[in-house]
């Protein structure tokens, strides 16, 4: 029997109780960055990757290891450097002379959370080992597979202004990546608590673990009865549309400016992480405010420019405020 919409809010806020008191085990150690901390939680509870970028000293590392600790989940820290090698993250078969067999010793990626410190440090082969472990949600080692328990999420920082000693990440990769974050400076007054907090003697606060992987199934559960207006998928398609063929859109201007357009995987995103906006907010159903708010983190790393938009000057943000400017909303 279809539920109304006011049975699903209900779900919705009896599911989404524990948002709170996540935010607020965060704040303890986090100052401002509500941008950052929200995605997180988006990508927590979606059990999707996220991709952060932004240079050193924002509190990356630092968001990513407090919200690891609020979970009955396992965290692993992994330190990307050029001399990686695929066997440092996935593990190895170790032969044991006594029995003439191998064993096989797992690495850090049979954890829940994964953190991927400076991605862009590891050479190709490391990244096609992270490729199947985030795509597959399994590892293969000596022929053998080890699924993946739940949740797994891969959250990896990359530091935009040093390129020496550093690998650009495949396309492929770069879009297994549900969200694509640009992490800005804090405000002078969030970096004054910030000096005040840490040059004093309680400077460092304790996180507690207030959620069970099963409190994210049912909060995924709830998700998917979330309604969304068949209007509000067109809207979606529209918008992922015009980075593909900006004419039909009428955003002609646009059509020298993009190289390649989003992939179907921005659908299935937007849509999915509409209705997970939605139940952060404690709402049954989707409204456009919704997929504005998450358009541009899951959009900015499927839209490729051509050279002509370099040479301009014109970043992929740009292109895409014209795209929502202009994207009628229904």
């Amino acid at each position: 029997m279809p539920q109304s919409i006011e049975e699903i809010t209900q779900r919705v806020r009896k599911a989404g109780e524990f948002i709170p008191l996540l935010n607020n085990e965060i704040k303890k150690i986090i100052v401002g960055q509500d941008y950052l901390t929200e995605r997180l939680v988006l990508s927590l509870i979606t059990g999707e990757h996220i991709l952060l970028e932004g240079v050193p000293g924002l509190a990356k590392t630092t968001s990513v290891n407090t919200l690891a600790q609020t979970i009955q989940a396992q965290f692993k820290r992994i330190q990307f450097t050029p001399d990686l090698l695929p066997a440092d993250l996935l593990g190895t078969q170790i032969f044991q002379p006594k029995t003439g067999e191998f064993t096989i010793k797992k690495g850090p990626l049979f954890a829940n959370i994964i953190l991927a410190d400076e991605i862009n440090r590891a050479p190709a082969k490391v990244q096609s080992a992270l490729l199947e472990a985030m795509q597959e949600r399994q590892i293969t080692i000596g022929g053998e597979t080890f699924p993946l328990s739940y949740p797994f999420m891969v959250i990896a920082t990359q530091n935009p202004i040093e390129q020496e000693g550093t690998y650009p990440l495949p396309e492929a990769q770069v879009d297994r990546f549900m969200l694509k974050l640009k992490i800005d400076y804090p405000s002078k007054e969030e970096e004054r608590t910030i000096m005040k907090r840490m040059t004093s003697s309680n400077g460092h606060a304790q996180v507690q673990k207030i959620i069970q992987p099963e409190v994210l199934l049912k909060a995924q559960e709830t998700i998917n009865s979330i309604y969304i207006d068949s209007n509000l998928e067109d809207y979606i398609l529209n918008l992922v549309a015009a980075t593909r063929n900006p004419e039909t859109q009428n955003l002609p201007k646009l059509a020298n400016l993009i190289q390649y357009g989003a992939s179907p995987r921005a659908s299935i995103f937007l849509h999915r992480l509409s209705r997970t906006y939605a139940f952060m907010q404690g709402r049954g159903f989707v409204v456009p405010q919704d997929i504005k708010s998450i358009g541009f983190d899951v959009l900015r790393h499927r839209v490729i420019l051509t050279y002509e938009a370099e040479a301009e000057n014109i970043c992929t943000d740009d292109v895409l405020q014209q795209i929502f400017d202009t994207v009628e909303v229904p």
